[in-house]
């Protein structure tokens, strides 16, 4: 592997507050293991100051505002046109936004239409989406066919669904995104699933802090993309060089004008 590697985490949450007492150090080894690019998501009203304020105090990450289907519940009244504010006033991602048909509450009626409003923000204002799916690829495909698909593109991060979605999911305007899951060798969906994946499409990420590689440490950080860069290298038959060319290219190319 090359000492000038550049690497770009495309999906993080670096406003986690079980990082914030190491954020300094934790950046510190991102950027020593070749990490200079970030996309710090927000999941609710509440940490979306947060991540305003880390993407301004340390260069290369890039913030995402959004409503995560678990924190639906959670909105406001006037939720949307705070999120609104917030994409209109900065040149931000729309994120971590989704549909999860593994909730338990039922809530998935209105999972859809807050998910819905969302891309429909993103697509006004021309701003790329961060996308969360689970048990829920068909509803999002017609979702998103509706919708015209993503007019300035959209990574699904952490990919778990089969290879067969994948060129539906490529035409609707979507990135694939692969995370510290597929290193597990039972996750054998998205090991399947990543060679299937365009060369211009695919991304890899650390969703920090959740979703560590396994160890003893129970929370992720960015520095661990090196596990998911060597992983995905090995799945697709390339070299680790290129692997990291093409993620850091793609992801650059969709959210670095956030």
């Amino acid at each position: 592997m090359k000492k000038n590697i550049l690497l770009f985490d495309s999906h993080c949450h670096l406003q986690d507050e079980r990082i914030t007492d190491n954020l300094e150090q934790i950046m510190q080894r991102a950027y020593q293991a070749g990490v200079s690019s970030f996309l710090c998501c927000g999941s609710c009203e509440e940490d979306w100051p947060v991540v305003e304020k880390v993407s301004l105090k340390y260069p290369g990450v890039f913030p995402a505002y959004g409503i995560h289907p678990w924190y639906i519940h959670e909105k406001s009244r006037n939720w949307l046109e705070t999120l609104e504010r917030y994409i209109s006033t900065t040149n931000a991602a729309v994120g971590e936004i989704g549909l999860d048909n593994a909730i338990t509450s039922n809530s998935f009626d209105e999972q859809s239409e807050i998910f819905r409003l969302q891309i429909r923000l993103a697509n006004k204002y021309k701003r790329p989406v961060s996308l969360h799916c689970r048990k829920a690829w068909q509803a999002m495909t017609e979702i998103l066919s509706e919708e015209g698909g993503l007019v300035s593109g959209g990574a699904i991060h952490s990919y778990s669904g089969s290879a067969e979605f994948i060129p539906i999911l490529e035409k609707l305007g979507c990135y694939i995104s692969f995370s510290c899951s597929v290193t597990k060798s039972g996750n054998k969906r998205a090991r399947k699933a990543c060679p299937a994946v365009s060369d211009s499409r695919l991304l890899i990420e650390t969703d920090t802090p959740d979703i560590p590689p396994l160890g003893d440490n129970p929370v992720n950080e960015p520095a661990n993309i090196l596990l998911v860069l060597k992983t995905v290298s090995e799945l697709r038959n390339s070299s680790i060089d290129e692997i990291a060319r093409l993620t850091f290219d793609n992801a650059t190319r969709l959210f670095g004008k956030s």
